[in-house]
């Protein structure tokens, strides 16, 4: 029997975790709940949660520091953030700080399951699958383990940044529009914008290159979108 997934929910709104734990629950999830970003910190490093549901105005500490704080200790754990804010910069700051995704509150609640499933599937991707690497210049990915080698070191990427850097190893030489990578891999039904993208690349780069600033890898074509080079 498969084991089941576990959701950790950082929310501050004791309304809007009920409602997001009931129907969780319905699909066969189990959760966690954490009103305040200390208490969600302690939970997402304890408890080995699947996926974070994340909340960015909390008591204590905000969703950008716990994001952060994740990353900069190696986490890859899936984050979906969660803003009643509308403001271009939240967004921004939510994808720098190492954010897979965002929703703007007030969401539709069958929005937040489809987005978990669909981040869930990509994350457990190919483990049961043969092994199966790819190196390129001094890159090579693993897609059975979703890990990273990166001038002979590890790297640890987010769902999102493997499956971006997945996608371009694996299509070497092909140049990739922001709008193709927005369908590819945030999916047809992805309410989003363009900077999701370069934020992400943007990330990426910080994390395989030698020089961000001076890429050898992932290539901007301009006006035309992004490709890797071996």
């Amino acid at each position: 029997m498969e084991e089941k997934k576990r959701i950790l929910i950082v929310e501050d709104e004791r309304a809007i975790v009920e409602i997001l734990k009931f129907n969780l629950m319905r699909e066969g999830y189990d959760t966690l709940e954490a009103l305040d970003g200390e208490l969600g910190l302690e939970l997402a490093r304890t408890k080995d949660p699947d996926l974070i549901l994340l909340d960015v105005m909390l008591p204590k500490m905000n969703g950008f520091e716990i994001c952060q704080n994740l990353r900069d200790a190696g986490s890859t754990v899936p984050i979906i953030m969660l803003t009643a804010r509308e403001e271009e910069t939240d967004k921004v700051f939510g994808l720098e700080a190492g954010a897979d995704d965002y929703m703007t509150k007030p969401f539709n609640i069958l929005e937040v399951k489809a987005r978990i499933k669909t981040i869930l599937r990509r994350a457990g991707a190919g483990k049961e699958a043969p092994k199966m690497e790819i190196t390129a210049g001094d890159i090579t990915i693993n897609i059975n383990t979703r890990s990273v080698i990166s001038h002979g070191e590890p790297v640890n990427l987010t769902v999102k940044e493997f499956d971006l850097l997945n996608l371009f190893m694996s299509n070497i030489g092909k140049i990739y529009s922001r709008d193709e990578l927005l369908e590819t891999i945030w999916g047809f039904d992805y309410i989003g914008d363009f900077r999701t993208v370069d934020v992400h690349i943007r990330r990426l780069r910080e994390k395989i290159e030698k020089d961000p600033a001076n890429p050898k890898h992932i290539m901007t074509k301009w006006g035309v979108g992004y490709y890797f080079a071996e």
